[in-house]
């Protein structure tokens, strides 16, 4: 399935209000949304970045769309895919299925925006880090 890095998401006009034009929501937007809904999840222990991303928290930015994709395949329907590593201990679906709800409810809160998909590729396990005692 081929899919295309979309430009701007439309927004529906509110039933029962007047149209004064269109919105317009860029893709990095929905992309923040559902990053801070994703670490807002408990069991999720981090999203996965790229090289850029990672170099922009060394210097103090916090980087919330790391690991999240958004974007509209060729039929008009909005897939979000997520990439983050799970608490050792969690349940990897239960997660899962809590980072969709999140995303979905937070995406809609706060833009109005059904998407069509919410993927979550799970991609690493995060083992407790035991600190040495000196």
């Amino acid at each position: 399935m081929a899919e295309k890095v979309a430009k701007a998401f439309v927004q529906p006009t509110p039933s029962g209000k007047e149209e004064l034009g269109q919105i317009e929501v860029a893709p990095e937007v929905i992309e923040v949304i559902a990053g801070i809904a994703t670490t807002e999840i408990d069991g999720v222990a981090a999203t996965r970045g790229n090289f850029a991303s990672g170099v922009a928290e060394r210097f103090g930015k916090k980087v919330h769309s790391k690991g999240v994709k958004a974007a509209i395949s060729e039929d008009g329907q909005i897939v979000i895919d997520v990439y983050c590593s799970v608490k050792y201990g969690y349940s990897i679906p239960k997660v899962a299925k809590e980072v969709q709800t999140s995303i979905r409810q937070a995406i809609f809160n706060m833009t109005s925006i059904d998407t069509n998909e919410v993927n979550v590729h799970i991609t690493a396990i995060q083992f407790e880090q035991l600190k040495d005692e000196e």
